[in-house]
């Protein structure tokens, strides 16, 4: 793949997605491309992350002054706890707001060491390695952070953009399948929001893009990173266009948190659970076009992705379910705001619905 670099403009500054295949090896290249100049360093790297990686990283920045932290990444790490730790690193060295935060690893790594990174000093330079397919195509781009609480996901965070973000796809060949589809998910979200020829493109080659075929790979990283870019440079700060983003996502986080963060469903699978419910729910309100809505159901036949809401929960789970979607940070009121697709590539945010609707849905969901 022909490395590829898209900016990404923002109202404080702008930062650049650098993606290719084993192009961390000039990491110092990137950085001098980039303008990136730092003394000190502090690498927070994902324990799940092949050691070969990370070796040959700190080699590569072995006349920075550096400081690694090796995160044990989970729903129930991703908290305050874990920022704490980061930051008396930082404090204990000393670091100052010339200084850097690197962080390598998958979205959950990124959203913490995002986090920390936004509120040392109001601001420390921020550079994001992603090495999950969710990561690449989602969660390093558009400068959310967040760390969950006993109250709900992502509920503590900040808007922080990067100074860059490196995008190596060599990352993705130690994935197992599972974390695949994890990010398939957000890819296949991207198509469904805004994009009906993305979608077209992702029917036809799921297959080859799960196995890592190229080009099919390396279009769906791009077209995925292209899309979200056009959505927060409009609206940086989700006050508009930018919820469509969340499409899915309400239902996804109240499952992960009825779940207690476990990995019986980690968070690519809840957001392919949660925009089936979504496209269910809006089917049933005469809101998402027939066509549209076999065409995506097929398509999850295609690879078995997770669609069926009985495989996961029961009639005494709902109200746990409903009581974090209560909670989600876009509701306004006393309604739950829901994301719903009219057809494929056309959104709407903030409908609203009350409590009981989306009861009497579950209810139906987990009968028939």
């Amino acid at each position: 793949m022909i490395e590829k670099k898209i900016q990404v403009r923002s109202k404080n500054q702008n930062y650049n997605i650098v993606i290719g295949n084993n192009i961390t090896k000039k990491i110092l290249k990137i950085f001098k491309d980039n303008s990136i100049n730092f003394d000190k360093c502090l690498i927070v790297v994902d324990n799940k992350v092949p050691k070969k990686f990370i070796k040959k990283i700190n080699f590569l920045l072995k006349k920075k002054n550096k400081f690694n932290y090796i995160f044990s990444p989970s729903e129930v790490n991703k908290n305050q706890n874990t920022i704490n730790k980061l930051l008396n690193i930082l404090l204990k060295n000393n670091f100052n707001r010339n200084d850097c935060l690197i962080s390598i690893g998958g979205g959950i790594t990124g959203d913490v060491s995002s986090f920390a990174a936004s509120i040392f000093k109001r601001g420390l330079k921020f550079i994001n390695i992603p090495t999950t397919l969710l990561s690449q195509v989602d969660s390093s781009i558009g400068g959310k952070t967040g760390i969950n609480s006993k109250y709900g996901k992502n509920l503590i965070g900040t808007f922080y953009q990067p100074n860059l973000v490196i995008s190596d796809t060599a990352f993705l060949q130690s994935l197992p399948t599972r974390e695949l589809i994890c990010g398939y998910a957000e890819i296949l979200k991207h198509s469904l929001i805004l994009n009906k020829k993305f979608f077209s493109y992702l029917d036809k080659n799921i297959k080859n893009i799960l196995k890592l075929k190229k080009p099919f790979l390396e279009n769906s990283i791009l077209q995925s990173c292209l899309i979200k870019k056009r959505i927060v440079e409009k609206d940086e700060n989700e006050k508009n266009i930018r919820k469509i983003l969340n499409f899915g996502h309400t239902f996804a986080h109240a499952f992960e948190g009825t779940n207690n963060y476990s990995k019986k469903l980690n968070h690519g699978e809840a957001v392919l659970l949660g925009m089936s419910c979504a496209l269910n729910f809006a089917y049933q309100k005469k809101i998402t076009k027939k066509t549209d809505y076999n065409r995506i159901i097929e398509h999850y036949k295609k690879l078995k992705l997770p669609s069926n809401i009985k495989s996961f929960y029961e009639k005494k789970n709902i109200n746990k379910i409903l009581s974090f979607m209560k909670k989600d940070k876009k509701n306004n009121n006393k309604k739950i705001n829901l994301v719903l697709l009219k057809q494929i590539g056309k959104t709407k945010y903030d409908y609203q619905f009350n409590e009981t609707e989306i009861k009497v849905f579950f209810e139906k969901e987990l009968i028939n």
